[in-house]
């Protein structure tokens, strides 16, 4: 009886809290600022009109997914009785409801907390109805059922993470963390196995599959990335560049704005570089490294990327939950730092974007301010990853187990 009285607090919560979004999204209640269901209706529904006549959107430099991703689109296909966007809406609330429902149940196994769960309940809300009209929840949901399958089960972590890549590329780095040997080769293997044939079916089934990557290339500095926020400072100061709707996304145009893509590309490249001598150098891999390590990745990819959309900011919320259903993870600081930085980012998308765009005192001081807990999360997370799995020069590597109370649960998940 009490773990169903604990189960059903959670559970109103995130009732009270979804219905709020399903509001927004049906345009019951409208917030301030652009209307961020205009990209379901207008543009995915376009591309789904497109996709439905047997070919990628090739001539639309806004398609720049995955060539998976065609099945999120397509997927209001499934509810013919409801328009697109309906049929969309309601789709993002069941893959909600599916994370929110993993969650809860592993926060209830031995060792673990309800923490994850009330992360996602707090955590997608806070982004406001962005978190349902945009298919990035559906591929965060992947994302989480791959990680908390992951510990026992290194092929089916391998087979989501592949599915989910081929979908929005970030959830490959799911895998950085797999412990070596077995697990490794299974869950990677698997992964290539699965990314490799939904590559060939879906060219061999329609033109264009890998046109995305193109359209990805030309991608500049979007006004809301880490780079951006040089911009959004020189243009005070006598900067002579413009802000454009530009591949899809609010970009700066001007002077200096390919140096500064130029060197989030190769900040991104040296956070990967980061990763492999963590990958080379790490010990101690238990339960919790699986989780901390894609978290950490992820927001590396997110904090150093060219562009960071509102919508990113699911995948990191996702992630963090996963890690807090560890009752002994070291995440928590980072995790929650990324729920604030999710509430800020409400603010300045969509409630307060026309400072943002205007570049006045307002939008820089969202914009640094969400940026400033992201680069806070991606450090706090990444240190501490290296601190719990990396042996330090007085520790031999025989001890390095001791590093992590989850180390025996994850050596009797590796037993065939």
């Amino acid at each position: 009886m009490a773990g169903a009285h604990g189960t059903r607090f959670p559970v109103a919560v995130w009732a009270l809290t979804r219905a709020a979004l399903l509001l927004c999204v049906f345009k019951v209640v409208t917030l301030p600022g652009p209307d961020v269901t205009g990209d379901v209706a207008v543009i995915y529904q376009g591309w789904y009109e497109v996709l439905k006549t047997g070919t990628y959107p090739l001539d639309d430099v806004t398609w720049q997914y995955p060539p998976a991703a065609a099945l999120a689109i397509v997927s209001p296909a499934v509810l013919p009785f409801l328009g697109y966007s309906s049929a969309f809406f309601v789709l993002a609330l069941l893959c909600d409801a599916a994370a929110f429902g993993l969650l809860l149940y592993a926060g209830r196994r031995t060792g673990r907390s309800a923490g994850g769960a009330w992360v996602w309940v707090a955590g997608v809300p806070l982004l406001g109805p962005t978190a349902y009209a945009r298919y990035d929840l559906m591929v965060t949901a992947v994302a989480i059922a791959a990680l908390l399958a992951g510990v026992r089960r290194p092929r089916l972590l391998g087979a989501l993470a592949g599915f989910g890549a081929l979908l929005k590329v970030w959830p490959v780095l799911l895998l950085v963390g797999t412990p070596r040997g077995r697990a490794t080769r299974r869950s990677w293997a698997t992964a290539a196995a699965v990314g490799a044939l939904l590559i060939v079916v879906c060219s061999a089934a329609m033109p264009g599959a890998l046109a995305f990557l193109t359209f990805q290339r030309d991608r500049g500095t979007e006004i809301e990335s880490l780079g951006a926020m040089v911009f959004q400072v020189a243009r005070h100061y006598g900067w002579n560049g413009s802000v454009l709707l530009n591949y899809g996304s609010v970009e700066f145009v001007g002077p200096y704005v390919p140096l500064v893509s130029n060197a989030a590309l190769a900040l991104t490249v040296l956070s990967f570089g980061w990763l492999l001598v963590w990958r080379l150098r790490a010990r101690a891999f238990g339960v919790g490294t699986l989780y901390d390590a894609a978290f950490a990745a992820v927001l590396l990819f997110t904090t150093t990327s060219r562009v960071i959309s509102p919508q990113y900011m699911l995948w990191l919320v996702g992630l963090a939950a996963v890690c807090l259903t560890l009752r002994a993870s070291r995440m928590a600081l980072p995790a929650w730092l990324v729920v604030a930085a999710t509430a800020v980012t409400l603010l300045e998308f969509p409630l307060l974007f026309s400072h943002v765009v205007a570049g006045d005192p307002v939008g820089v001081l969202l914009l640094a301010l969400r940026n400033g807990l992201l680069v806070a999360a991606t450090l706090t997370a990444c240190a501490r990853l290296w601190r719990d799995t990396v042996p330090g020069p007085r520790r031999r590597d025989g001890d390095a187990s001791a590093l992590r109370p989850d180390a025996d649960e994850q050596s009797r998940a590796n037993v065939p």
